[in-house]
């Protein structure tokens, strides 16, 4: 049976939404009939995103904000709740990571991981609640196998990302009776993005990664995209509070190693972050 959800008439705002698995993210929706509004801190590749975005056929708009700002991105969202009306989707996924053992990480790096990863994101919830669509209207925090297990070179992103899935089960209690939902996804090793080069930076490691995933392959931004897509849909109706894992079976393989990888990686470095 053929399935097509179709997102016409449907405003999705989408955070970090100009490169990786977010501007993936940003596409698929864009390609079933959302209007789409992305953001992150370069107004260049908002420039572009929003450009390639309407070249799929969607309206759309964008604008710049670090979510370490709040006032700036409070505004930027409110620019486009002025223009569009409530928000049907919100995917928000801004995120920091470089791999650097606990030994070698500075204060400050680890606290620039924590303020864009989950400060960021309460930062994302605070300024859409009053722009949301209510009832009706689909969240979705996209998190990291680090929020599930630990990982060496990873203190900072495992801290985050478990704050991250708590802000989301948190909220499935707080606005499940506006009828809103929100969900998390963890995506697993996701081939040309940046969050993949940095802990895969060799082919080698990255045939291991692969290796390691229980379906035998890396996954897309679209992958990603298409579990947003069924989680923003009236299909996902009666799920909230969920934190879905969306790795071809990674995480339930220990993610393949990649622990023991990035610690022997880490070994003997001083001043990684």
């Amino acid at each position: 049976m053929a399935l097509e959800l179709d997102f016409s008439r449907k405003t999705v705002v989408v955070i970090g939404g100009t490169s990786g698995i977010n501007r993936g993210v940003a596409e698929c929706f864009a390609a079933h009939g959302a209007r789409v509004a992305v953001a992150s801190r370069n107004p260049t590749k908002v420039e572009e995103s929003v450009a390639a975005l309407a070249a799929l056929g969607a309206e759309a708009t964008g604008f710049s904000a670090d979510v370490r700002d709040y006032e700036a991105l409070q505004t930027g969202i409110h620019d486009v709740h002025a223009r569009w009306g409530d928000f049907d989707v919100v995917v928000s996924g801004a995120a920091g990571n470089f791999p650097a053992l606990s030994r070698d990480l500075s204060v400050n790096g680890f606290k620039s991981v924590v303020d864009i990863d989950l400060r960021g994101t309460f930062h994302v919830m605070k300024a859409i609640y009053p722009c949301l669509k209510k009832p009706g209207a689909s969240v979705i925090n996209i998190s990291a196998p680090q929020a599930l297990l630990p990982m060496q070179a990873q203190i900072h992103v495992c801290a985050a990302k478990a704050g991250v899935d708590m802000i989301t089960r948190t909220l499935a209690l707080e606005w499940g009776g506006l009828g809103v939902r929100i969900n998390s996804v963890i995506p697993g090793p996701i081939d040309g993005t940046e969050g993949m080069a940095r802990l895969a930076p060799d082919p080698a490691t990255r045939e291991q990664t692969a290796a390691g995933v229980p379906l035998g392959r890396l996954g897309t931004p679209a992958d990603i995209g298409k579990a947003c897509l069924f989680l923003g849909s009236d299909l996902a109706a009666y799920i909230s509070g969920v934190v879905l894992p969306v790795d071809g079976g990674w995480v339930q393989n220990n993610c393949g190693g990649m622990s023991d990888h990035l610690g022997q990686l880490m070994a003997g470095s001083v001043g990684k972050g």
